[in-house]
């Protein structure tokens, strides 16, 4: 490996170096983090809800439509706009002009301020060292000199007011009214005729003026209180304001349009993934309602588009099993009815068959008939047997059966039937091997019908066992369970010839019969049986030999 792989293998993430392992850089890192955590938290909510993508989507459609309806209004506005005729600057500037001869008229504070300090005589260096004399000058005078300077500064300003007021009159043909409180002028310049003015008609006109943007052409007066002559009285400016051209943008309805179309569009672009999905779960539906139940949908997503495409497939699975079990159920009763039909004509046949001959008196000996009778009457045994086994197997699938439970030792249960089995063994030259532990393994079961399980699959282990031969049978305890076991010699079996073993009227030698073998129905009403005690019951084939086991739950 060379260096450049080897540094390139431990190159930390940027968060994990410098300068972010530093303060106050960490608390930098802890914000960049919870940003990157809130985001994923975000998306991962988004990804799972159909209803907040679907809100994330408008948003943003409904953003760029609005971004876009902005930029196009902007567009369509400079190409239409239009020209304005506006007053609006002319009347300001007659209102400006008024208020400049306010000032002249009515000085504020500040302003007699800055004249009374600036009518002071400077104070250089060799002020300050005043003699006594000129520091006890009377005060008097100082106050004569004020007063003069404040007459000198009223008389400029009179005459400041004169100049404006010809001014404004001559050059900007401004009226320039001073009336009383009842409308009488007292001043006015050479171009305003007026003697007496409506003071209320006037100030209405400054309002209103004031208030409304003009596009008229009109007359329009700025109306201000003020003292003239040391009367109260009201300053009226009146003129016709300048014109001035301004453009206003213009609207058109493709700006909406557009956006409209953009809003769409994007929606459209934005949401096409998921109309197809859409469409691709309906035809699957369509397909699965055609009868084709091997199909299946894709899980695309994790919202709630992934979930039915999910909850589809799980119907649909359950669908093929429940049809898959129902046709399993229609073929497993049409073979009951043919095996069960065949069972039972062929010991019907031979019975009505022996009955005619003794019917018709064919017979040789009475010892002939008597044995016409024996075989008559086994033949009925077997029948009426058959009809038994076929009619608890059918009360035990219906559950029909009433359960007689008891806590029992299932060791010495097994031990009790096995002391009857150990003669019919050593007649058919079978062993019979017992491996049972000698704890007290309690159960709750039917023990009538427990022990006709364990008779049954002793009986085929000594009635299919080459002879001779051993039979195994074992105990053992498997933590809150207890599992028996029955082996004895047999032909290897298929896995699925041991998943058939307890079916009914299965046989693994097709060519065996009722006659040959069993009903048929002994291993199928052994698992009825264990599965009615809520246990296990499977076989195995292993090293010539097949074994049985019974799984049954300990109580505690």
């Amino acid at each position: 490996m060379s260096n450049a792989d080897k540094m390139k293998r431990s190159r930390k993430p940027i968060l994990e170096r410098f300068p972010f392992t530093w303060f106050p850089f960490t608390l930098l890192r802890g914000l960049i983090l919870f940003i990157l955590d809130l985001f994923r938290m975000s998306r991962e909510h988004v990804e799972r809800s159909i209803r907040l993508q679907l809100v994330l989507t408008f948003a943003i459609c409904l953003g760029v439509s609005t971004l876009f309806y902005g930029i196009s209004s902007a567009l369509f506005g400079q190409i239409n706009k239009g020209t304005v005729i506006d007053y609006s600057q002319g009347i300001r500037q007659i209102d400006s002009a008024a208020r400049s001869l306010v000032r002249l008229l009515e000085p504020s504070f500040s302003d007699d301020e800055q004249i009374e300090m600036s009518s002071l005589p400077s104070r250089s260096n060799a002020a300050v060292e005043m003699t006594d004399q000129e520091s006890a000058q009377p005060v008097s005078d100082a106050d004569n000199e004020k007063q003069q300077q404040k007459k000198q500064q009223e008389e400029r300003r009179k005459r400041k007011f004169m100049e404006d007021v010809q001014h404004l009159s001559t050059y900007e043909n401004y009226k320039i009214v001073i009336t009383d409180l009842e409308g009488k002028v007292i001043f006015r310049s050479e171009n305003a005729p007026e003697t007496y003015i409506d003071v209320h008609k006037v100030i209405r006109n400054a309002m209103e003026t004031r208030n409304e943007v003009s596009h008229r052409r009109s007359e329009v007066s700025s109306f201000y209180p003020v003292t003239y002559n040391n009367q109260k009285s009201y300053l009226i400016v009146s003129g016709i304001p300048q014109p001035s051209i301004s453009y206003i943008k213009g609207q058109s309805p493709l700006s909406l349009l557009s956006a409209i179309a953009v809003f769409i569009f994007l929606f459209y672009y934005l949401t096409r993934k998921k109309m197809r999905y859409i469409e691709e779960l309906a035809t699957g539906l369509r397909i699965i309602a055609t009868g084709n139940l091997d199909h299946r949908v894709i899980e695309r997503t994790r919202d709630e588009l992934g979930s039915l495409a999910k909850d589809m497939n799980l119907m649909v699975a359950d669908l093929q099993h429940t049809i898959e079990e129902e046709r399993r159920a229609e073929r497993l009763k049409n073979e009951l009815v043919t095996n069960v039909s065949h069972d039972l004509r062929t010991p019907l046949t031979l019975i009505i068959g022996y009955l005619r001959l003794l019917h018709d008196k064919n017979y040789e000996t009475p010892e002939q008939a008597a044995g016409y009778v024996a075989i008559a009457y086994s033949k009925a045994e077997k029948l009426q047997g058959l009809i038994e086994d076929l009619f608890e197997y059918t009360k035990l699938t219906h559950q029909d059966v009433p359960m007689h439970k008891r806590e029992v030792a299932i060791n010495e249960v097994l031990e009790q039937l096995l002391e009857e089995y150990v003669t019919l063994s050593e007649e058919q030259q079978l062993t019979l091997i017992r491996s049972i532990p000698q704890e007290r393994l309690s159960v709750r079961i039917d023990v009538d019908k427990m022990i006709r399980v364990f008779e049954n699959l002793l009986g085929n282990a000594i009635k299919y066992s080459p002879k001779p031969g051993t039979i195994t049978v074992g105990m053992a305890r498997e933590r809150d369970h207890v599992l028996i076991r029955i082996s004895n010699k047999a032909d290897a079996l298929t896995r699925e010839e041991l998943e058939q073993l307890f079916d009914r009227f299965y046989r693994v030698d097709k060519a065996r019969t009722s006659d040959t073998g069993g009903s048929g129905l002994g291993l199928a009403i052994a698992r009825s049986i264990v599965e009615s005690h809520d246990g296990t019951i499977w076989a195995e084939s292993s090293g010539g030999s097949i074994h049985f086991y019974v799984k049954l739950k300990l109580e505690t």
